[in-house]
C-alpha cells in the first residue's frame, strides 16, 4: 500500500466516526489496522496515522 492508500483509508475512518459518534472505531480496532498497514509497508508511521484519525495533525503529520 502506498501513503495515498493509508490517507485513504484514514479518511473513511475519520468520516465513518464522524457519522457513527455512538459507535465509532475503538482503539483496539484501529491498532489492529495499524498493524496490517505496518506488515504492508514498512515505512508506515502508525503514530502519524493515529493522530491524523484523532484530528490531531494533517494528513502529512503536519498542522491541520
Amino acid at each position: 500500500m502506498t501513503k495515498k492508500n493509508f490517507i485513504a483509508l484514514a479518511d473513511t475512518i475519520r468520516e465513518f466516526n464522524k457519522f457513527n459518534p455512538d459507535q465509532p472505531f475503538t482503539r483496539e480496532q484501529l491498532h489492529a489496522l495499524a498493524i496490517f498497514c505496518m506488515r504492508q509497508n514498512g515505512n508506515f508511521k502508525a503514530d502519524r496515522w493515529l493522530a491524523y484519525i484523532a484530528g490531531e495533525c494533517g494528513p502529512n503529520g503536519g498542522a491541520r
